[in-house]
């Protein structure tokens, strides 16, 4: 089964190129799910499993890979639905986000495709299960669920927002509410873009938030448009990787592409390892990359970008 996976070096050439692999899987129906490759480090049929007492109803044990002790959490329970009883035919899929390994109990793994990012759409409003959704697309006649894994780990773990003392600035913040300085945040997950916003709020600085690449490029245009000069009206634009119908690679490197826009400062802020990552910010011309979720980290690369700004006159 972790064959499925061998030739994931090879595929990191399709981020960047507004493009995703993902795994499909079931979980106790004949609905489809899908994660990102590059969220995944192994898929391996379901080993011994060792009860963890006092831990959340949906992790059902830890088990031990890669000398390791993993958290192993039923997917399907996690999401609402039905716990997976038949074990014999159940897999794990372990996976790396936020800087933490977890192992996903599945159903049967169906297979990888090859998409471009604009088949894969934002969910429809009111779906039944659209709050555990980052997006959706349709593989031959089936609709495929892609999830919002850190949704479903902020259920499990709760996530903090606040910033140390040690990191605050409180004379950067003070500057920050008086100017009313906001960041545009472009992300799939509301989850992580609530973790990020809430952050942000303890240094004084607002967001605007956009779904996705494309509705944040858009946004950027029609503002550039009507005269507004996006450099000033927005401190930065942080935007994830993985989003419906335009990446944060491709958002990057149109947003560097258009003249109105180039001088927009803008960081990577994303679940995807750090060392790809690094390679893809100088790439597509990121200023900065950081690692999805810590708080400190956050405000601490805001208030020195803000710093510098001040120091150098463009914010008086």
């Amino acid at each position: 089964m972790s064959k499925i996976l061998q030739t994931v070096d090879q595929r990191t050439q399709l981020v960047g190129e507004n493009r995703l692999e993902l795994l499909m899987f079931r979980l106790a129906g004949r609905q489809l799910f899908a994660l990102n490759v590059f969220k995944i480090q192994e898929v391996v049929k379901l080993p011994k499993l060792t009860a963890l007492p006092h831990s959340c109803p949906h992790v059902v044990g830890v088990t031990h890979l890669r000398n390791q002790t993993i958290s192993v959490i039923d997917l399907s329970a996690a999401i609402g639905g039905p716990p997976l009883r038949n074990r014999e035919d159940c897999n794990l899929i372990v996976t790396e986000y936020n800087r933490s390994i977890q192992a996903f109990l599945v159903g049967a793994v169906d297979r990888i495709v090859n998409l471009n990012w604009e088949l894969v759409l934002p969910p429809p409003k009111g779906a039944g299960r659209s709050h555990f959704l980052t997006a959706i697309t349709r593989m031959d006649d089936d609709i495929v669920e892609i999830l919002d894994v850190e949704r479903v780990l902020a259920d499990i773990v709760p996530y903090e927002t606040s910033v140390s003392e040690d990191v605050l600035d409180r004379d950067l913040v003070d500057f920050a509410l008086s100017r009313e300085l906001k960041i545009l945040m472009a992300d799939d997950s509301l989850t992580a873009y609530r973790q990020a916003s809430a952050t942000l709020s303890n240094i004084g600085i607002e967001t605007e938030y956009c779904p996705d690449g494309l509705t944040a490029l858009n946004r950027l245009k029609e503002q550039a448009r009507n005269g507004v000069d996006i450099p000033r009206e927005y401190l930065m634009l942080v935007t994830d990787a993985e989003m419906p119908e335009m990446d944060g690679y491709r958002l990057t490197h149109e947003v560097r592409s258009d003249a109105a826009l180039k001088d927009l400062h803008v960081i990577l802020h994303t679940s995807l390892s750090g060392s790809f990552n690094q390679a893809m910010v100088e790439k597509v011309g990121c200023n900065d990359f950081l690692s999805k979720f810590q708080p400190d980290e956050l405000a601490q690369k805001v208030q020195n970008f803000l710093r510098e700004q001040i120091q150098s006159g463009r914010l008086v």
